[in-house]
C-alpha cells in the first residue's frame, strides 16, 4: 500500500452545506485523498456529489447526546488505510493540507496539528461556493489562542493538551494504539484532551504542520456553552475521575461565576447549586460575528 495513501475522516449532524464545502475543498488538493470517511450522527447520510474524485464512505453512529467520541473511533475503524486526517466537517482545506499533513506526519512520525482560522457570518455561503480558497483566507480571523504556524515542515508542540480535534493526522496504529477515543464521553467537552493525555501516556508527541491551514465556516454557538451544561460537567467529572486533574477549567470557571457550581481547580468534584435558566441560555448565544469553535 502506497505511503500516499490516506483517509480523510469527519463527522456529522446536519450541517450539510458546511460538509459539501469541506469535499469541495478536498477535490481542490495538489494530493488527493484516498477517501473521505464521513461518520454521521443521525437517521440519514448526508448527500455528496457523485463525481468527487477520490471515495466516499459513510457510517452511521446513532446517539444522544451527540456521540463524538464514538464517532471518531467508528470513522477509525472504518478507513481503509493507515494515514489518517480529521477535519472538523465545519472546515474548508487548504489545497495543500492534505500534502502537507500527509508528507510531515510520516517524517516527523509525531500526530500533527494544523492551523484553523475563522471565516465570520458575513461571509455568505455564495462567496463561499464562488470564491477561492487564498479569497477567503482575507476574510478570516486568527483564533487568539492558537498559534500561527509559520513557513514549510513541522515544529514541536510540547504540550499534550494542545491536541485540536478540528484538525489533526496521525497513524493508525498511533490512534489505537493508546485505545482510542473513550466512548464514555459523551456531547461536548473533555473527550479530546483525554485523548490528548493518552497519546502523551502512549508516547505519541504533537507538532504544528505548516501549509495545512484551514479555514472554519461560521455557525452560531453559545458561549459560555450554557446549552451543554450537563454534558460539560459530566465529562469533566469524568476527566478528573481519570487523571487527577481537570479538563473544560475555562467553562467551568464561567459556571462558577454565574453561580450554577462550587468548584475550584483544587476541588476533587463538581458540586452543582443549580440549573442554568432558560432565559440565561439564550443570552449567551454569540451574534453573528465570529464564532471560535
Amino acid at each position: 500500500m502506497s505511503n500516499n495513501a490516506v483517509s480523510v475522516l469527519t463527522l456529522v449532524r446536519g450541517r450539510s452545506d458546511h460538509l459539501a464545502a469541506l469535499a469541495e475543498g478536498l477535490r481542490q488538493q495538489t494530493l488527493c485523498p484516498s477517501e473521505l470517511v464521513v461518520a454521521y450522527m443521525q437517521v440519514q447520510a448526508p448527500a455528496l456529489p457523485d463525481d468527487l474524485p477520490f471515495a466516499v464512505r459513510f457510517v452511521q453512529v446513532p446517539g444522544e447526546p451527540m456521540p463524538l467520541a464514538a464517532a471518531r473511533n467508528a470513522a477509525a475503524n472504518s478507513a481503509q488505510f493507515r494515514n489518517l486526517i480529521f477535519l472538523d466537517v465545519d472546515c474548508i482545506p487548504s489545497p495543500t493540507l492534505v500534502e502537507s499533513l500527509l508528507f510531515n506526519m510520516v517524517n516527523s512520525g509525531r500526530c500533527l496539528l494544523g492551523e484553523v482560522r475563522y471565516l465570520p457570518a458575513t461571509v455568505s455561503r455564495e462567496t463561499i461556493k464562488r470564491a477561492s480558497f487564498e479569497q477567503l483566507l482575507g476574510f478570516s480571523v486568527v483564533h487568539p489562542a492558537r498559534p500561527q504556524v509559520p513557513g514549510q515542515g513541522w515544529c514541536p508542540e510540547p504540550n499534550a493538551r494542545a491536541l485540536w480535534g478540528l484538525s489533526f493526522a496521525l497513524t493508525r496504529e498511533q490512534y489505537f494504539g493508546c485505545g482510542g477515543m473513550d466512548e464514555r464521553y459523551v456531547g461536548y467537552g473533555g473527550e479530546e484532551t483525554d485523548f490528548a493525555e493518552k497519546l502523551r501516556v502512549s508516547g505519541v508527541t504533537l507538532g504544528w504542520c505548516g501549509q495545512a491551514m484551514a479555514l472554519h465556516q461560521y455557525h452560531r454557538v453559545c458561549s459560555p456553552p450554557l446549552d451543554r451544561f450537563d454534558e460539560i460537567l459530566a465529562n469533566a467529572q469524568r476527566f478528573y475521575d481519570r487523571w487527577g486533574c481537570w479538563c473544560l477549567e475555562y467553562w467551568l470557571g464561567h459556571f462558577v461565576r454565574l453561580g450554577l457550581i462550587r468548584w475550584s481547580e483544587g476541588a476533587s468534584e463538581i458540586v452543582q447549586l443549580r440549573q442554568p435558566a432558560p432565559a440565561e441560555v439564550r443570552a449567551c448565544y454569540q451574534p453573528p460575528e465570529v464564532a471560535f469553535a
